[in-house]
C-alpha cells in the first residue's frame, strides 16, 4: 500500500465519525434561563404587589368617604339641635313651662344677682 491509500484508510473512519456526531446549538445558556426566570419572578412579584396595593388605598379611600359622610350626618344633627336649644331657651317658652310647672313670678322669690 502507498502512502496515499494509507492516509485515505486513516482519514475515512474520521469523517464518519464527524458524521455521526451532531452538533447543537443551544439557544439561551442555562444562566441566562436561570437570570430570565428570575426576571419574569420579579416582575409577576410586583405586579401582585402593586395591585394588592391599590385595592388597599381604594378600601382605605371609601372607608373616608363613608366616615366623612357620617360625619356630615352628625353635623346636621347637632346644627338643628343647636336650632332647637336656642328655640327652647327663649324666655317666652321659660315662663311658660314654669307656669305648667305651678310657678308663679312674685316679686318676693326674685332676686338679683350682680356679676362681679
Amino acid at each position: 500500500m502507498n502512502e496515499t491509500a494509507k492516509k485515505l484508510a486513516v482519514e475515512e473512519p474520521k469523517t464518519q465519525f464527524n458524521a455521526q456526531r451532531k452538533i447543537t446549538k443551544q439557544f439561551f445558556t442555562p444562566g441566562e434561563k436561570v437570570l430570565f426566570l428570575v426576571f419574569v419572578l420579579t416582575v409577576c412579584f410586583m405586579s401582585a404587589k402593586l395591585i394588592s396595593t391599590q385595592a388597599a388605598i381604594y378600601e382605605t379611600n371609601k372607608q373616608i368617604q363613608d366616615m366623612e359622610a357620617k360625619i356630615q350626618e352628625q353635623e346636621k344633627i347637632n346644627h338643628d339641635l343647636e336650632i332647637q336649644i336656642s328655640e327652647e331657651s327663649t324666655y317666652e317658652k321659660i315662663w311658660e313651662r314654669a307656669k305648667a310647672m305651678g310657678l308663679d313670678l312674685s316679686d318676693q322669690n326674685i332676686k338679683v344677682v350682680e356679676p362681679k
